[in-house]
């Protein structure tokens, strides 16, 4: 009203209520489909408004009813009094200032809601693009920091959700006094959406800080490792270990040396003790799931490589070196011994010597000073060589010569002496000469034992044999327990021994191909048959080194569990069947690069005395030794705990072998068109005389009139039988290796055999589609004939068994069948 007193009011009045509505109509999510106009209730100003409208609706644009209402009491017939205020006539209680408040804490919370959403957005964004620092302490401190940021931000959420409970809280009382009120439901949905995005964001939130707070923290476990490993110094001890020299010639130097050797073994102790707790935090990160576990493994087993090498290198030292020592002082015992009878012998008197009871004096003092006699010098030269072969060196070869001569002529003439004394007494002869003390410094001559021409590594090598030969009788009168102890520390020395030769290939040969240093040594074709060269030796590594050398360590106080050991890894032996049947192409392949400067270089860097083809053929060796030491173990396990796993293992080992001989063979089938694998495993093997005969006439007579056999190879798959023809080796000197050319192929489902055939113990018939065709087959032994036959019996009762399992299968199936349209037809009648 004091609008409409000014002049123009009603106008003015007019254009805001269309820009009300328009603006209405553009905000409003649905359309607007009525308007309603509560005219003034004075004449002058009622008609004002009605020009004012008329003369507008070009300008309103409105294309929708508008309803001109004189009263309220007009209103309230088309809207419900309830939902209408007092001030309109209606009965809604409504206050407009609680409205804005509730409406404005609503969309406060939500611009809240979205102010955390970035928030969080942005700190997932910074975690994601920071660098990670090289130093412990500073990602201690990014630690600290990004976990502050992130406490804060939780702070935030939680004061968020509270605000949003509140909110949602006063809404439910709300809605409870006021069923009715639809807004009110309206209002209470979307601060429960909001709060349920909250929550969501802040799980994803927590999910998504706690895997880079876990991985930021192994990291600095890497860290830590790292750095602990690079402290602890082995190449050091390593290097001081090589410095010290075993090659000594006098008695003092070998003492001063063993000082020095025990306190580098000293200083080792702490170190080695060292790297085992390294060693085992290793392993307890690795069982943590790290992330770099296959890093911090091979840092564990670097550790315990060297570990192992440097107390086998001081082991051998600290030996040699007291070898070195016993063998200097026995020296200087027998020097003081012949020094002392050299003295007895110069300072007996003729006169005494001459009668009876005199030479009987002397005689007694001769035999209590050879009661005295060191051993050095009851044993020959050649027996005391080899002995002491291990610690000769050219330097203690003149030394010993020396010594040796020198002490020889005074024990022989105190020999001598013995002699003439036990003349004397028994008779009178002439008096004996007196023999002046030995000379101080006798000429120095090279012993003969020593030379090349006489034969001294025939001497020692027969010598060993012996000493082997003795010490295996020695063995024998031991217990089978502690002989069985002995075996199971000699399979656990040569595991160790074999997984560092694999490492040293794997790392001093494979790995470096990769060294940019040597990629000028290494022809580009090479770079990329590395895999055709060295086969699957990473995988047979990784077995022995992680799984099957701790399984045998396992066993070192338990020696009948390694039976079930090698059973329980019996499958995964399987890989060495694959290794071998690569190993002709890693030959060829290395005969024709072994004169590269690649290889040679690595020889040289890895101080190998064998090439690498020597070390690729360890795997071979390795797979044979395993059923040499089983053999020993079973030896002496007989009615023992674990004697039939222990046989099992020997039988699985054996048919690997076997198996591995056999898949040798077939690589070198040529002129079969089919896929070879689909024939299943090859279980045997083996050369034969074959006679064929068909039932179809020029064929069967044209076989018939062959009286000579005919050479086959025939190869035994789980699915079919093939027959080969043998080829001339190809190849020269050791190079050499069979072919077999096909010739024929029977599917096992339609073989069948006759065990016997008259006039020939040695042959078997195998016949083909119900005898249309018919093989004589003769083995060179009867053995072999009785193997094949029990192998083929297997494989056809197996078929046998799988045709009635299927027989009856089907046999159910229709039964099932019939019942089942019986059922059918049974539900369509009722």
């Amino acid at each position: 009203e004091p609008i409409s007193e000014r002049t123009g009011g009603n106008l003015t009045i007019i254009n805001m209520t269309v820009n009300i509505v328009s603006l209405l109509k553009a905000s409003f999510p649905g359309n607007l489909h009525l308007v309603l106009v509560l005219r003034p209730t004075s004449f002058f100003h009622r008609t004002v408004t009605d020009i004012g409208f008329r003369f507008s609706q070009e300008d309103f644009m409105l294309k929708m009813p508008v309803v001109m209402l004189s009263s309220v009491t007009d209103l309230l017939r088309y809207i419900n009094e309830n939902q209408l205020t007092s001030e309109f006539g209606g009965t809604l209680d409504y206050c407009h200032s609680d409205w804005i408040v509730l409406r404005t804490a609503i969309e406060s919370f939500a611009v809240t809601v979205k102010d955390i959403a970035q928030m969080l957005q942005g700190f997932g964004t910074e975690l994601a693009e920071t660098e990670l620092p090289d130093e412990g302490k500073a990602i201690e401190r990014l630690l600290e920091s990004q976990t502050d940021k992130y406490r804060k931000l939780k702070d935030a959420i939680r004061s968020v959700s509270k605000e949003g409970r509140h909110l949602l809280s006063s809404l439910e009382t709300s809605e409870k006094e006021d069923d009715s009120q639809w807004d009110v439901k309206l209002d209470w949905e979307t601060v429960q959406r909001l709060l349920a995005q909250l929550r969501d964001m802040e799980s994803a939130f927590d999910g998504f800080f706690e895997k880079h707070h876990l991985k930021l923290h192994q990291y600095l476990q890497l860290l830590r490792y790292e750095h602990s490993f690079q402290e602890l110094c082995l190449e050091h001890l390593m290097a001081q270990e090589r410095e010290l020299s075993v090659s000594v010639d006098t008695l003092a130097q070998t003492e001063q040396a063993l000082k020095r050797l025990d306190s580098l073994e000293s200083n080792a102790q702490e170190v080695v003790a060292r790297a085992q707790i390294i060693i085992l935090h290793g392993h307890q990160l690795s069982a943590s799931h790290h992330y770099a576990m296959a890093l911090i493994m091979q840092r564990c087993n670097e550790l315990r490589h060297y570990c192992d090498t440097l107390n086998a290198a001081l082991k051998t030292k600290h030996s040699r070196l007291l070898h070195t020592h016993q063998l200097l002082l026995c020296l200087g015992q027998a020097q003081t011994w012949c020094d002392n009878g050299a003295y007895l012998l110069a300072n007996q008197l003729v006169e005494k010597s001459q009668s009876k009871e005199g030479a009987q004096a002397a005689l007694k003092d001769i035999e209590k000073l050879l009661e005295g006699m060191p051993s050095l010098l009851s044993s020959g030269p050649d027996i005391l060589a080899i002995e002491y072969e291990a610690v000769l060196t050219p330097q203690l070869i003149s030394t010993f010569t020396g010594y040796y001569i020198k002490i020889q002529c005074p024990a022989s003439m105190i020999q001598n002496r013995q002699t003439s004394l036990r003349k004397l007494a028994d008779k009178h002869i002439r008096p004996i000469q007196l023999v002046a003390p030995r000379p101080e410094n006798p000429p120095r001559s090279k012993s003969p034992l020593f030379s090349p021409k006489h034969g001294t590594i025939e001497v020692i090598h027969d010598y060993q044999e012996s000493r082997s030969c003795v010490a295996y009788s020695l063995e024998g009168e031991d217990s089978p327990d502690l002989l069985k102890r002995h075996v199971m520390r000699e399979l656990i020395e040569t595991e160790r021994i074999y997984v560092e030769e694999l490492l040293s290939v794997l790392l001093g040969y494979r790995a470096e191909m990769d060294n940019p240093a040597l990629s000028g040594l290494l022809p580009p074709i090479l770079r990329s048959k590395r895999d055709i060269l060295f086969g699957n030796m990473p995988e047979i590594y990784n077995f022995h080194s992680r799984v099957f050398l701790q399984d045998l360590e396992g066993c070192l106080e338990a020696p009948e569990g390694v039976g079930a050991c090698f059973l329980e890894r019996k499958e995964s032996f399987q890989m060495y069947e694959c290794y071998c049947q690569n190993k002709p192409r890693s030959e060829a392949l290395w005969r024709q690069f072994s004169d590269c400067a690649f290889f040679q270089e690595c020889q040289k860097k890895l101080e190998h005395k064998l090439g690498l083809d020597s070390y690729l053929l360890k795997p071979v060796q390795r797979l044979t030794k395993y059923q040499l030491l089983l053999k020993e173990l079973l030896k002496y396990s007989t009615d023992c705990e674990g004697t039939s796993e222990l046989q099992g293992a020997l039988t699985a080992m054996l048919d690997l072998l076997k198996s591995v001989n056999d898949s040798m063979h077939q690589i070198a089938i040529t002129g079969y068109e089919g896929d070879i694998c689909e024939l299943g495993r090859v279980l045997m093997q083996g050369s034969f005389s074959v006679w064929i005969s068909h039932k179809k006439g020029p064929t069967r007579m044209k076989e018939l009139a062959r009286f000579k056999p005919m050479q086959r190879h025939l190869f035994l798959y789980e699915r079919a039988l093939l027959l080969c023809k043998r080829r001339e080796e190809h190849g020269d000197g050791c190079d050499k290796t069979p072919s077999y050319s096909f010739k024929h192929y029977l599917k096992m489902t339609a073989v069948g055999i006759t065990e016997n055939v008259k006039g020939d113990v040695k042959k078997f018939e195998i016949w083909y589609s119900g005898r249309e065709e018919v093989y004589v087959v003769q083995a060179p032994t009867l053995e072999v004939k009785t193997a094949w036959l029990n192998e083929l019996r297997r494989i056809l009762t197996n078929q046998q068994k799988i045709l009635s399992t299927k027989a009856h299968l089907l046999a159910s199936f229709v039964a099932l069948n019939c019942c089942f349209s019986e059922n059918m037809r049974y539900g369509q009648k009722l």
